[in-house]
C-alpha cells in the first residue's frame, strides 16, 4: 500500500516544535545544574558565556546574540557588574560604544562554572556517540546561521517599513 505523500512543510513545522521545545527544556537542567547552585540567573550565565567566548561586548550585542530582551539583559549585567565579574571598557573604533568584559574576578567565576556545565553536558549529550555529536555539532551550526540569516533579513525588512 502507498504511503500518503508527506507536506515537508508540515515536516518543517514539526521539526520546529520540537526545536522550541529542547530550547525550553535545557533550561531546567541548566538552572538546576549551574545556576541554583552557584546563586546567578539563567540569563547571567548566558552573559558570562558569552563575554567568555566571544570577548567585549556591547549590551545591544548581547541582545542580538541571546535573543532576549534588552532590559533582561541590562538587569544581568547590572547583576554582574555589582559582584565585580564584568568592567566597562572602550571601543577604540567607536566612543558612542559601551562594551563590556569580564574583570580577572569574573574570568575565575566563569571557570569556577565550568566542572557544572560539563556535568550538565555529560547528562545531556554525554550518551551520544563521536559521530552523533559531529553530526549535532555541524547541525547546529546550520541552524545558527540560518536564524542569523533570518534575524538580519527580517531586521532590515523591518527598517525597511518603517
Amino acid at each position: 500500500m502507498p504511503q500518503p505523500a508527506v507536506d515537508p512543510a508540515r515536516e518543517d513545522v514539526v521539526l520546529l516544535i520540537r526545536l522550541l521545545k529542547l530550547a525550553s527544556l535545557i533550561n531546567t537542567p541548566m538552572n538546576d545544574g549551574v545556576c541554583e547552585p552557584t546563586g546567578i540567573s539563567q540569563i547571567e550565565l548566558k552573559v558570562l558565556m558569552a563575554l567568555s567566548g566571544e570577548g567585549e561586548l556591547a549590551g545591544h550585542d548581547l541582545v542580538e546574540i541571546m535573543g532576549m530582551p534588552a532590559m533582561n539583559v541590562s538587569r544581568a549585567l547590572a547583576a554582574l557588574r555589582a559582584r565585580g565579574w564584568i568592567e566597562d571598557c572602550a571601543d577604540p573604533h567607536n566612543r558612542r560604544r559601551k562594551p563590556v568584559r569580564l574583570t580577572a574576578e569574573g574570568r575565575t567565576a566563569y571557570d569556577r562554572l565550568e566542572p557544572l556545565l560539563a556535568a550538565v553536558a555529560g547528562a545531556l549529550v554525554g550518551k551520544l556517540g563521536k559521530a552523533e555529536r559531529q553530526r549535532l555539532g555541524q547541525t547546529s551550526d546550520k541552524l545558527i546561521a540560518a536564524m542569523a540569516d533570518w534575524i538580519l533579513g527580517h531586521h532590515t525588512e523591518v527598517r525597511l517599513r518603517r
